[in-house]
């Protein structure tokens, strides 16, 4: 839902200003004459238009769960616990969501229901568990689940993240370095070396074609980079094409293990949480499907979903799915035999998120001198191409 800045006059005649979030002006002016604001001029404030989760930080959601369930253990009622946290809200993106669930409450939803009206804010995990906890009577403890939960997944992400983000900058800046060599530095000694009249080195004579083709075709290497990064998303659209790239991630040197580690925490960390409080393994396995980041292992779990469904146990569909390491099926098989399955998927979830951050820190260690060597690789061989002409001229000389 958009925001809209507006300024207008209230009731009292005062000039007042502000933003308003709302589904259109329509919806904005009508919105401000309910609260005594005729507005004089309204328009939409990009500078605060939602984006993706919902124009609010991951930080407030934590805090606003983890506030939630002391308030229900400390004895007040969800509609009071909803007000208090609306009106303590950071973002007024988010303090109007928390409002309109306070009006749902009032007007009779269960707070699942209510909940489920703002899927940018509450995802599928968060209304089920919320859900669970409703019918088991256990609210608070569900809602401190969930702000743990909550805690880790962004950790965890907030790591993975890092850990690709120095690469891509690296790879983006040595592809900048290079074109900027080979469109204005190397023509620079080129000019020099052809009024010199001799044969240019192999080296030197091939880096010098490569600067004269950049420059000839520097309008199509830019048109390339960008239909690439914007062909890229683009694809990422179509489910077959994401389908594949996430199956290249998974089967990658090097980054493909990380990324099956973290997928297997995710899996396991929310399986755990959702059956530990109550959610059905069937019920369970549907909302971990959606939430899985990753279509090779969402179909790997709606495949054994459909397994359990049909009377199957986890471990045989898990090991016919042919993604998820040997050990963690056999734990989770220990885990179904001993009725255990909630605590088993959580003792996994721990040793794989360990496990992130080992490969986290092992890949940190690994790329950093990689890359120091890739684009040293690179711009050492413009230098030396360059100077092999000058120090042949020095030989003939001496």
């Amino acid at each position: 839902m958009p925001f809209y800045k507006y300024t207008g006059t209230n009731k009292k005649g005062e000039t007042v200003k502000g933003s308003i979030d709302a589904d259109d002006e329509r919806g904005a002016r009508q919105a401000l004459l309910a609260m005594g604001v005729r507005a004089d001029s309204i328009a939409k404030d990009w500078t605060r238009i939602e984006l993706g989760g919902g124009g609010m930080k991951h930080k407030e959601l934590v805090i606003f769960t983890r506030q939630f369930a002391t308030m229900i253990n400390a004895g007040l009622s969800i509609i009071q616990g909803l007000e208090i946290l609306a009106a303590n809200a950071e973002s007024p993106y988010f303090r109007s969501v928390i409002r309109k669930v306070k009006n749902a409450v009032e007007e009779g939803k269960s707070l699942s229901d209510a909940l489920k009206d703002h899927p940018k804010v509450y995802t599928d995990l968060y209304v089920n568990l919320v859900a669970a906890g409703e019918v088991g009577g256990i609210l608070d403890t569900i809602l401190d689940r969930l702000a743990i939960f909550l805690e880790k997944n962004a950790a965890i992400n907030a790591k993975i993240k890092s850990a690709m983000k120095y690469p891509a900058i690296v790879l983006i800046a040595t592809i900048g370095i290079t074109i900027v060599l080979l469109y204005w530095v190397v023509p620079t000694f080129a000019e020099m070396f052809m009024s010199q009249g001799q044969a240019l080195p192999g080296l030197t004579q091939m880096v010098v074609d490569m600067s004269e083709w950049t420059q000839d075709n520097i309008l199509l290497i830019i048109v390339a980079l960008v239909g690439a990064v914007f062909g890229f998303k683009f694809g990422m659209k179509n489910r077959q094409f994401r389908f594949n790239v996430h199956k290249f991630a998974l089967q990658a040197p090097i980054v493909g293990d990380l990324i099956k580690k973290s997928a297997v925490a995710r899996f396991t960390r929310t399986l755990g949480t959702l059956v530990s409080s109550g959610v059905p393994l069937v019920d369970g396995l549907e909302v971990v499907s959606r939430t899985a980041g990753n279509l090779v292992i969402e179909k790997a779990i709606v495949f054994v979903r459909e397994k359990v469904m049909e009377g199957n146990d986890m471990t045989t569909p898990l090991t016919d799915a042919n993604v998820f390491p040997s050990m963690v099926v056999q734990m989770i098989g220990v885990g179904e035999a001993t009725g255990a399955m909630d605590t088993m998927l959580n003792k996994i979830a721990d040793f794989y998120e360990e496990e992130v951050d080992v490969a986290i820190d092992g890949l940190t260690s690994m790329i950093e001198p990689l890359m120091m060597i890739f684009i040293g690789g690179i711009v050492g061989t413009m230098m030396v191409a360059m100077y092999l002409p000058i120090f042949s001229m020095g030989q003939a000389v001496g």
